[in-house]
C-alpha cells in the first residue's frame, strides 16, 4: 500500500515539477510544504486510498490570512510549516490548500476519536511559532478538521474535493461543446416526441388518478439536489418503502431480485410490482416514461449523458466509492449502464460503469452513448 502511494506521490510530482520553478515558495517545497495544485492532487489520492482500505483520513486547514503579506508574514508562516511538520507523522503530508491562504495538513489513518488530539497537537505547535516569530504577540490562527469519509452520504464536505471546485481540464472545448449539444439534443427531442408529450399526458389522466408528471427529489453534481421529472407510471400515493428496502439489499447484498431461468443472468429491478399502473409498465419497458428530463436538461440541471441522479434515501447504504458517481458529473439521460447493463447488472458493475465512463469522457465517447441509445429502447433489454 505505501509503495503503491509512493508511486502516485511520483507521478504527481512530475506532472507538476515545472509549476515548483515559478513558486516564490519554492523553499517551502524544498522542506516537506507542497504547492497549491501538488497538494490538491495528494488530497485526491489519500481518498482513493482510504476507499481501498477503509481507514479514514483527516485534512487540517490553517487559516493565515491574518498574518497578512510582507517578509515577516513569510517568516511566520514559514516558522508554522516548521512547526507543524515536527509535529505530524512521517506518512502526513503538508501543502498549501489555498496559497498564502490556507496551510494545509492531510494526517493519513486517523480515526474519528483522533479528531480531537490532532487539534491540540496542531493548536500547540501554531501557537509556539507564531509566539517565537511575532516576538510575544498572542495570535491565534483559526483551524477547521474535515474527516474522509464524511459520516453520511448526503452531507458532503466539498473541502474534501478541492479538484471540483476548482476543475483543471486540458480544454475548455469539451464542456463548452457538451452543453452546446445537450441544448441542441433536447429541444430536438422535445420537438421530435411532441406528439407524445400531448398523447401520454392524455393516456395517463384517462387510465389513472393523480398528476401527470412525477415530481422527485434527486441528487446532482456536487451533491446538489434538484427536481426530477418523469411521466408517473406508479398509482396515486404508492408507497416508497417497497422501493427503499430493494435499493437496500439492492446495493448492500447485491442479489437479483427475482431469479430468472437456469443460465440467464439475475434481474436487479422489482418485479410485478403492484405500484406500477398497466400503462406505467409500457413506459417504463420503452423508457418513454423519462421524456420529461428533456427539460431538466435544458435547465442545466442534468446531461444527455452521464450516470442516473440517486434519490436521497440510497445514499444513506453507499459505500465511500461509490459517492464519485455523483460528484463530478452532471447525471444523464443515457449512459454507459443505461446502453450496456440496464436491470441485468449488480449495484456495483453500474457504479464501476459509471467511473469508467468519467475516466474516459469525450466528445466521442458521448455521441457513440447518444447513438446506441435508441437500439437499446428499441431491444428493450434489460428493461424492466
Amino acid at each position: 500500500m505505501r509503495n503503491s502511494w509512493l508511486q502516485g506521490a511520483r507521478g504527481v510530482f512530475k506532472r507538476n515539477l515545472h509549476r515548483f520553478a515559478c513558486t516564490d515558495f519554492l523553499s517551502d517545497t524544498e522542506n516537506g510544504v507542497l504547492i497549491e495544485d501538488f497538494f490538491h492532487e495528494m488530497i485526491y489520492i489519500e481518498r482513493r486510498r482510504s476507499e481501498r482500505s477503509k481507514k479514514p483520513f483527516a485534512l487540517a486547514l490553517v487559516d493565515v490570512r491574518d498574518l497578512h503579506y510582507g517578509e515577516r508574514a513569510k517568516v511566520v508562516m514559514r516558522s508554522a510549516a516548521h512547526a507543524l511538520k515536527a509535529s505530524v507523522r512521517e506518512t502526513d503530508v503538508i501543502g498549501w490548500y489555498r496559497h498564502g491562504m490556507l496551510l494545509g495538513v492531510i494526517f493519513t489513518g486517523v480515526s474519528p476519536c483522533d479528531e480531537s488530539a490532532l487539534k491540540d497537537k496542531v493548536a500547540r505547535a501554531l501557537k509556539e511559532a507564531v509566539s517565537h516569530e511575532g516576538s510575544g504577540t498572542e495570535m491565534d490562527l483559526p483551524v477547521t478538521f474535515h474527516i474522509f469519509p464524511e459520516e453520511k452520504a448526503d452531507a458532503i464536505d466539498l473541502t474534501l474535493y478541492p479538484e471540483l471546485e476548482k476543475k483543471k481540464t486540458p480544454s475548455r472545448v469539451y464542456p463548452a461543446v457538451k452543453r452546446v449539444i445537450d441544448v441542441v439534443g433536447a429541444l430536438s427531442a422535445i420537438l421530435i416526441f411532441s406528439p407524445l408529450f400531448i398523447a401520454i399526458p392524455l393516456l395517463i389522466m384517462l387510465t389513472s388518478r393523480g398528476p401527470v408528471l412525477f415530481r422527485q427529489k434527486r441528487i446532482g453534481r456536487l451533491g446538489r439536489p434538484f427536481t426530477f421529472l418523469k411521466f408517473r407510471s406508479m398509482h396515486l400515493g404508492a408507497d416508497e418503502k417497497v422501493h427503499i428496502e430493494y435499493v437496500k439489499k439492492l446495493i448492500l447484498e447485491e442479489k437479483a431480485y427475482r431469479g430468472s431461468p437456469q443460465g440467464s443472468p439475475g434481474v436487479y429491478k422489482i418485479m410485478d410490482d403492484p405500484r406500477i399502473t398497466p400503462l406505467g409498465r409500457i413506459l417504463r419497458k420503452t423508457s418513454l416514461d423519462e421524456l420529461p428530463q428533456f427539460f431538466n436538461v435544458l435547465k442545466g440541471e442534468m446531461s444527455l449523458v452521464g450516470p442516473r441522479p440517486p434519490i436521497p434515501y440510497e445514499l444513506e447504504s453507499y459505500d465511500s466509492w461509490h459517492r464519485r458517481r455523483y460528484l463530478e458529473p452532471k447525471p444523464g439521460i443515457t449512459g454507459l449502464w443505461q446502453v450496456e447493463g440496464r436491470s441485468r447488472t449488480t449495484f456495483n458493475e453500474m457504479v464501476r460503469m459509471d467511473i469508467r465512463y468519467l475516466r474516459e469522457k469525450s466528445l466521442w465517447f458521448d455521441l457513440k452513448l447518444i447513438f446506441k441509445t435508441p437500439w437499446a429502447l428499441i431491444t428493450s433489454r434489460g428493461a424492466y
